[in-house]
């Protein structure tokens, strides 16, 4: 039975954590103390530094010769659960829908798995577990942390970059081409198919007669040959803090002022992708925490990444390049120049126009093929492995585990000196996580950005769907107790940031992580107080 005295334990775990963030949301929203350049300043210092050392510090002093391997069984088990069901899904579903439609539901694939099993379990589940049900839970969470970084947000970049490379070999190399590639050659310099980095891809014949397509930088929207084209139409500069980059959701880009758009059909567009940040990011789950400056307000409908519509371009004789409109009533103004056509809105995504006539020709189209496993799987392989490299947190994580195996097998301790400096940094690293939270929810004009239905079925998958999955899980590897429940409302808990900051990047359904995100926070609370509460009767 919850006495109490637990009950104000818990509160006094958690009510500094949202003091924080409350305290960041109206230095920006209300008293004006905190500029969006200096919210900037702050968040790359907590996603650069605070956050990876926070990381550090609670994995350097787990001991992983003690691993709870039937607490992690049943998270294991109810990811691969949920991961199994949404394939299932697809599978069927896909069996009756056109072949343009079936990409779809990868992409619902990926939203679904993010929201409903990849809670916020480093800033929120420590303090929150530990205060209901003991330090011995710290440990439990911090292995569950290291599953996270290294095997659960690694398989969901793979899944971003595998829907990448299908999306830009389905524009390049449409209906049977692409069976004929044999492989790909990536520039050093590109980090991600996601389309930050404006890139450009090429292809040639060897000399034994196979296909071979080189994806490299591009300075032009231009492509050079009729088997060239370009993803992105402005070159950048890279970030000098790759892997920490500041963004927010509906950051806008400074564009030129388009040419008047003219009725285009599909077969006449060439495919681009324009990110809504300025720099191209690295990567990553250190961007957990960062963000960018919001310097106008701005209609949250549309995601505000500065809706592309589709015009023609002057710069490209006969073609058509992708042209990013502000939202100073343009994007308006083409909708209405462009009437009468059937006006495909995807939210986070972008905006074109297709004639029903070639909604027709596509859904007839032959089959799109891929090319052969082993040739994706390598282009993955490549830019996942590039992604992981410039992320902090990959390097704090392995770096915490390789520590934490040496220093309890041999009975080792850190040097004081390290010590003191780490501990210094990651004490003020959950603390700067909430602020810069409260900074982020400040710096977005709508709490709810996905809409209320779509939030109502986010919210319910991830404080309803994910604690009954994991609880079926929990007890079907005999998991009972305290453990048991810990598990539970650690399942509860809000919709992790890392997520978020991936379907950014990708462009996949922003709008519904960031309300997972923002409002997840708000309703967190009571939810697992109340399930702290239910599972104590």
């Amino acid at each position: 039975m919850i006495t109490w005295e637990d009950f104000y334990t818990v509160m006094c775990a958690m009510i500094p954590l949202y003091f924080a963030m409350f305290l960041a949301y109206g230095s920006v929203k209300w008293w004006k103390i905190f500029t969006p350049e200096q919210c900037s300043g702050i968040n790359r210092f907590v996603a650069t530094f605070a956050v990876p050392v926070l990381s550090f510090h609670f994995i350097s002093y787990n001991n992983p010769y003690q691993m709870d391997s039937r607490f992690i069984l049943a998270d294991t088990l109810s990811k691969l659960l949920v991961l199994m069901a949404l394939s299932l899904w697809a599978a069927l579903s896909a069996a009756f829908a056109s072949p343009r439609r079936r990409g779809r539901r990868l992409d619902w694939v990926i939203t679904l798995f993010s929201v409903g099993t990849l809670p916020n379990t480093l800033v929120m589940g420590i303090p929150l577990l530990r205060a209901m049900y003991g330090d011995f839970t710290q440990s439990l969470m911090v292995q569950l942390v290291v599953l996270q970084c290294i095997i659960w947000y690694t398989l969901l970049l793979f899944l971003f970059e595998y829907r990448a490379a299908t999306l830009l070999i389905e524009d390049q190399f449409p209906g049977t081409a692409a069976a004929a590639i044999a492989k790909f050659e990536i520039d050093g310099d590109i980090i991600s198919l996601d389309g930050r980095d404006p890139i450009q891809a090429e292809s040639e014949i060897d000399a034994d007669g196979r296909l071979r397509v080189r994806i490299r930088r591009s300075t032009s929207s231009a492509p050079g040959s009729g088997m060239s084209s370009s993803l992105g139409i402005t070159p950048r500069r890279l970030s000098n803090v790759s892997g920490a980059e500041i963004f927010s959701v509906n950051t806008p880009a400074r564009q030129p002022q388009p040419a008047p758009a003219e009725q285009l059909t599909v077969r006449d567009i060439t495919f681009g992708y324009r990110s809504a940040s300025p720099h191209p990011s690295g990567y990553a789950s250190s961007d957990a925490y960062s963000l960018q400056p919001t310097p106008r307000a701005s209609n949250f409908n549309e995601l505000e990444i500065c809706t592309p519509v589709w015009v023609r371009s002057p710069a490209v004789a006969g073609g058509v390049k992708l042209a990013w409109e502000g939202c100073g009533g343009r994007c308006g103004q083409v909708d209405k120049d462009v009437g009468g056509e059937k006006d495909l809105s995807f939210r986070s995504t972008s905006k074109f126009v297709v004639r029903k006539e070639d909604e027709i020709e596509m859904e007839g189209e032959a089959e799109q093929e891929m090319p052969a496993a082993l040739v994706m799987l390598r282009l993955i392989l490549t830019v996942v492995g590039r992604k992981l490299s410039r992320n902090p947190n990959t390097y704090s994580s392995m770096l915490g585990l390789l520590w934490s195996l040496i220093s309890f097998k041999w009975d080792i301790s850190m040097p004081s000196l390290l010590k003191e400096s780490i501990k210094i940094i990651s004490d003020a690293g959950l603390g700067m996580a909430m602020f810069s939270l409260g900074l982020f929810m400040a710096l977005q004009p709508r709490i709810i950005a996905c809409g209320p239905k779509m939030a109502a079925i986010s919210m319910a998958i991830r404080f309803l769907s994910g604690p009954t999955v994991m609880s079926a899980a929990s007890m079907a590897v005999g998991l009972r107790g305290v453990r048991l429940h810990t598990a539970i409302v650690q399942a509860a808990l809000p919709q992790g940031i890392v997520p978020f900051v991936f379907a950014r990047e990708y462009g996949l359904h922003p709008d519904i992580l960031s309300t997972g995100v923002i409002f997840g926070m708000l309703v967190s609370l009571p939810v697992t107080l109340l399930y702290y509460i239910l599972l104590g009767l």
